[in-house]
């Protein structure tokens, strides 16, 4: 028995809760370190600042994916994860840049990254559940494609409200400005609203029917959760799950390098400044939070155009392709002295985040047994927040003492590593690629 394929309208409604999800991660990674800076925290405090969102991932989405796939309840097993997560983030948004302290804020960082990824880590499983390998690339592509529009919004949000509507930009010394807190509060609105929209209108397989499209027989008795049979899955994970590990950390690296360091970058090389009550700080930190919406933008883009180059290459080719011209694209932000040539930049950044979110799941969910879905899409997890771990840990200290305060050289050294990211694609092993039956040896060539 097969499973049957989804129309893309099906598709689309179990997808678009991922715009919400990402509105909260894209107004996370576009104002945290402003609102960081904003309370009194010093450049090489900020990587360590950031480190609540990797641990919280660490140790959130495996426990959220092991117990997800033994969940049976009315509204299925994910969808009462989103809902949950979909709450408890919206609340630390509206918090958040009303935090009267340094310390509170960087607190209701770690309760917004748990909770965002208590709603994100089942979206993953969820697309590998309902839909047959040879629709699972345009799946992933489908949640890109939210990913990118919730993130252009949520990035873009600060500037918009401050140049189309007149918002302040600009506030007290330790004051986030108002522009910053009304586009939290609306994210929190967009995040609950999409997450309700997929669990009403998106339909989930029974054990006993996910049985019966893999050929299996139906578990008699429930597997009891224990923290022996965590790590037996993690050691039994499969040979393409490993290789994919390498890639996903290094292209990782290379994003949380830009994330916490592009706002203090462009601000201080290509803005000119340091102060962060000033007029030309904000205007600064606002084009950061444009290029980050560019970006993104350009990733939902691609998210058309990957599963179609994908299916006349290969999955590997496209990846190695995105990361390399990512990579290189990152680097290229030391050159530029014209904020508007920023965007040039984007265009190719954006085109790796595209397939960054979209060709390593693809691969992954043809080499993962079905009933352990969810708790491996958790696992993999770990090969995304390690780099992040490793990045707060050791990009403040380079910062100050090898790169001389100049946080432009992190986001080349990001760059570099995406680089790296892209060749290593080519010793992973893709065991479900639909191009196999149809291109035969061909397709190995192209793989290799």
């Amino acid at each position: 028995m097969e499973k049957p394929r989804l129309t893309f309208w099906q598709i689309w409604n179990m997808s678009f809760g991922f715009m919400g999800i990402q509105f909260g991660f894209g107004l996370q990674n576009a104002n945290v370190s402003r609102i960081f800076e904003t309370m009194g925290a010093s450049i090489d405090q900020i990587p360590i600042l950031w480190i609540a969102a990797p641990l919280t991932g660490l140790l959130v989405q495996p426990i959220i994916g092991y117990f997800s796939d033994r969940t049976w309840t009315v509204l299925g097993r994910r969808r009462p994860y989103f809902l949950c997560g979909a709450i408890a983030s919206s609340l630390a948004l509206i918090i958040m840049p009303y935090s009267p302290y340094l310390w509170v804020a960087a607190g209701m960082l770690w309760i917004l990254d748990a909770s965002i990824n208590i709603s994100m880590e089942p979206f993953r499983a969820l697309v590998a559940d309902n839909l047959p390998s040879e629709q699972r690339t345009q799946g992933f592509a489908v949640q890109t494609f939210f990913i990118g529009v919730g993130s252009v919004v949520a990035s873009a949000m600060p500037y918009l409200l401050s140049n189309v509507f007149d918002v302040a930009n600009t506030a007290p010394s330790g004051e986030v400005p108002p522009s910053v807190k009304i586009s939290f509060l609306c994210g929190a609105l967009v995040f609950v609203a999409s997450i309700l929209w997929t669990v009403l209108r998106t339909k989930e397989y029974s054990p006993q029917e996910l049985a019966a499209f893999h050929n299996e027989a139906p578990e008699q008795e429930e597997e009891k959760a224990s923290l022996k049979a965590i790590f037996a899955d993690i050691k039994a994970m499969p040979k393409t799950m490993m290789q994919l590990a390498v890639v996903q950390f290094f292209s990782w690296f290379a994003l949380f390098a830009m994330w916490i360091y592009t706002t203090s970058a462009v601000t201080s090389q290509i803005f000119g400044t340091t102060d962060t009550s000033s007029a030309l700080y904000n205007e600064g930190a606002d084009w950061v939070g444009l290029c980050f919406a560019a970006y993104n933008g350009i990733s939902a883009l691609a998210a058309f155009a990957l599963p179609w180059l994908a299916q006349r290459t290969s999955r590997k080719f496209v990846h190695c392709l995105s990361l390399v011209i990512g990579g290189l694209s990152l680097m290229s932000i030391s050159l530029i002295e014209n904020p508007v040539m920023l965007m040039v930049s984007m265009v190719g950044i954006g085109l790796a985040w595209a397939s960054i979110l979209c060709m390593p799941y693809a691969i992954l969910a043809g080499a993962l047994p079905a009933k352990k879905m969810g708790f491996y899409m958790g696992v993999f997890n770990f090969f995304i927040v390690l780099p992040q771990i490793l990045a707060a840990g050791i990009l403040g200290f380079f910062t100050r003492w090898a790169f001389d305060g100049n946080t432009m050289m992190a986001i080349v050294l990001g760059g570099a590593s995406m680089i790296f990211a892209g060749l290593v694609v080519c010793i992973v092993k893709d065991e479900d690629e639909p191009n196999k039956a149809e291109l035969g040896s061909q397709a190995e060539v192209v793989t290799v």
